[in-house]
Formats: C-alpha cells, structure tokens, sequence
C-alpha cells in the first residue's frame, strides 16, 4: 500500500457513520446550489431488456458528474476556522472540478493537486470552475504522487482534505441520488444500478436505499480491470490491486476507501466464483431487503455502451459514466420490473473516441489481428484478398512487421467483419490458403504489444 492512501485512511478514520439521516440533511445542504438531474425513460433500453429502464442524468449536472454532491455537501459543513484554512484535493478528472465548483460557490480557497499528465483541456475545465479561488498544483507523473503532496499540504497548513469518495461527508453528499431517485420516480424502483470506483456512491446511495426504499435491489457495476470493491469484499476488508486497466478513469481505483467498505460490508456477502476468480459478489441481504451485487463489466462492453448511448439517445458518457448500463446486457431483468442506471457523469475527451471504437468492436467479435507471413513472391499479397478475405470483411490495419529491401515478409492485419460469426469462415479460409496466419488473442503478451 502506499503511503498517500495510509495518510488519507488515517485523515478519513474519525469520520462519522454514513446514515440515511445524514443523506437527507445533505440532499437540504445542497438543494440550493445542486439543480436535481434529470430522471429521463429510455425507450430503447427498456424494449431490450424487458423492463422500464430509466437513466439518472448526473452527465448533465453544472460540473457533468456526480462529485459536485459529496464535495459541496463536505465543504458546506467546515467550521469558519476551516473554512480559512482552505481545502486540499488531488483529483485529475471530476472530483477536481466539483471542489472547485464548491469554492468558488461558498468563496472558500482551494489547492487541488494534479499529476503532470492530466491534459490541458481538464486542467482548463478545473480553473474554469474554481476561478480565483482555486490553485491549480500539477506534481509527479500519478494520481498518487499528487495524493501525497496533497496530504503533505494537509499536514503543513492545517487545511481540511476533501476526500473524492473515502469520507462519510462525500458519500453522503453521493447519496442524495438516491433520494431523488425516489422523489423522482415517485415509487420504489425494483433495481438501481451503480458504477463504481472509490465506492462512495455505492456507499451513498446503497445506504439511503436500504433504509427508505429496502425492497429494492441494488447493483454495482465495476470495471473488470480495477474490480477492487469485488477483491475488498473476498478479503473481508480493503485491499490494494497490483494493477489495473486504467480505461475507465473514473472508475479505475486500486483500491476502494474504507469508510465506503464498512457501508457495503454491512450488506454481508457471499462469493460466487467463475473459474480461478471471484466475479460476482451475491450478498445475503437483511431480512426484507432487495438483493445485492457486485458485477464486473468488460471495457469493450462499457465502449459499446457508450457508443450505443451516443447514436441512439445522444448522451455522452464517459467510461465510468456508461458502466451502468453496459451492466444490463449482463444480468437477467425481470420484465416489467423499474431499473434505474446512474450515468455517473460526460466528461470524455473526444479525443478518445477512437480507442472506444475499437474496444468495442473487438468486444462484440467484428475485429481480429493476425500475424501473416506473406511468401516472398509476386502476387502474394493479392491471393490474400482474393482467397482468404470475406465478401463482409475489411482490412482495418496493414503493417510489415520487419521489412526487406522488397517490403514483402510478415505483416501485422487487422480485418473488421460483417458479422462476428464470419470469424469461423474466415479461420477455415486461412487454414486452406498456402499463406501462414497466426491470430492474435486479446489480453495475450503480442497482442497488447502490437495494437
């Protein structure tokens, strides 16, 4: 474990317990700065599955996620001698952009910690939002190198911390989803499904679920990459990932805060295993109670999530913002049942799209790499598309992988299909050609090497 995350444990261990009491109060700290996000149906999504699907929009939020609840609901709180001794964050994405939101709303001086990687344009965002009231500090490569340069400026200066999910206040603050979830929808809904990262909207949100709506289920839905609420709940406590698939930044923790464990923990739990590895986490929940899971979703999934939401309703999620909704193609849905998805927020750099475009397509079966050796002879390359390529399929990417002084020799294809099940035909038509192939398997050494 590092020493940033033992610092921000020892920081967030007198905090009080997460209450549904305590969610309420916040939801009336906040109402006069927080708009309620909109609770929109979705037609598609709920012919899909069956059931009455409704996204909760925290994308369309002042600062485009949630984290503005649980930072404002936190600093809102400080005592006036806190509140001059200003606020300390380490965040690179959403979480920077809510405190500086909040000080610049409540007036509050505020030093927000980053590494020198995050881009220009969330650096930009960062200032837009906190104006003068807001020093940006860019420190090493990682989140946490800035994580421990922000506990250091804690102890120096006697500011308060503003913790992104690992305190009772900005899990709190999360909650008020759930409440108005419920004011909203004007009912219990049968399943609300939550992304999760740090853990403190889960925690929030489960919470005020169990005690004021508890016939209703509850699903967290993590990257398959960065599971680490999934590996704390096999563990019987917090535990740190070696290492993670940092994909979906929102969600890509490598480890989930305390306080946010001992919420969820309190749901109790039994492991369901696939394989070697522990994937789902089926709780036995109180007496009364909805059911209770933890399910892991792959990136590739998430991309087509997000791509999906885009060209049919036109919102743009983030990763973490589409990991709710990636997660019902992955679980059976009661038809006629109430589901509500959090899109947790719709800051994506476009920039990116054109990684989600293939993540998703190598996920839903329509992209392939091979390793093709081509004989070094005429023609070669033209049998290829003649013999071995499909009427449906295209060459996405064509690389040498060593060239000669005739640039002929192995290459590097990439084939995008028609239909995911042209892959059988397509091997079949490989096996038969004189030309050597090799697929690459995603996940493998090679394969991550060469794309």
């Amino acid at each position: 474990m590092s020493n940033s995350l033992d610092l921000l444990d020892e920081l967030s261990a007198d905090r009080p317990a997460l209450s549904a009491d305590e969610i309420d109060a916040a939801a009336k700290r906040i109402a006069d700065i927080i708009e309620p996000t909109p609770l929109q149906f979705s037609a598609r999504l709920s012919e899909l599955t069956g059931a009455q699907v409704y996204l909760k929009r925290e994308d369309l939020s002042a600062v485009r996620s949630y984290k503005l609840r649980g930072a404002y609901n936190l600093i809102v709180q400080l005592t006036e001698a806190e509140r001059a001794a200003g606020v300390v964050a380490a965040s690179a994405g959403n979480h920077a952009q809510g405190v500086a939101f909040a000080c610049k709303a409540m007036g509050i001086k505020g030093r927000i910690y980053v590494p020198t990687t995050t881009p220009k344009q969330k650096r930009d965002r960062i200032r837009a939002h906190g104006g003068k009231f807001v020093e940006l500090i860019a420190v090493g490569e990682t989140y946490d190198a800035a994580a421990t340069a922000a506990v250091a400026d804690v102890e120096r200066t006697g500011a308060t911390m503003v913790a992104p999910f690992d305190d009772a206040r900005t899990a709190a603050g999360q909650g008020t989803i759930a409440v108005e979830i419920l004011a909203q929808l004007g009912t219990s809904p049968d399943l609300v499904v939550v992304p999760v990262g740090g853990g403190g909207c889960l925690a929030g949100i489960g919470t005020y679920l169990r005690a004021r709506s508890p016939r209703t289920g509850i699903l967290g839905a993590e990257p398959a990459g960065a599971a680490s609420m999934t590996a704390a709940l096999v563990a019987g406590g917090p535990v740190t990932l070696p290492e993670i698939d940092p994909f979906v930044d929102g969600a890509a923790v490598r480890r989930i805060g305390a306080v946010p464990y001992a919420a969820v923990a309190e749901f109790g739990s039994t492991v369901v295993s696939h394989g070697s590895l522990p994937l789902l986490i089926a709780t036995q929940s109180p007496r009364g109670a909805g059911s209770f899971q933890m399910l892991q979703v792959d990136e590739g999934a998430i991309c087509t999530a997000m791509l999906d939401l885009y060209q049919n309703e036109g919102v743009i999620a983030e990763p973490a913002g589409a990991l709710a909704v990636a997660a019902l193609a992955e679980i059976p849905i009661e038809p006629g049942s109430t589901v509500v998805c959090l899109v947790s927020g719709g800051n994506n750099d476009v920039s990116r799209y054109g990684e989600i475009i293939e993540r998703s397509l190598v996920h839903r079966g329509l992209k392939h790499y091979f390793l093709v050796d081509f004989p070094q002879e005429p023609g070669a390359l033209r049998r290829f598309l003649n013999d071995v390529l499909g009427p449906d399929d295209d060459i996405t990417m064509f690389e040498y992988v060593k060239r000669n002084n005739r640039e002929t020799g192995a290459a590097l294809v990439g084939i995008e299909l028609g239909a995911p099940e042209g892959l059988a035909a397509l091997l079949q038509r490989m096996t038969d050609s004189p030309i050597q192939a090799e697929q690459l398997e995603p996940g493998s050494p090679a394969y991550r090497y060469l794309t």
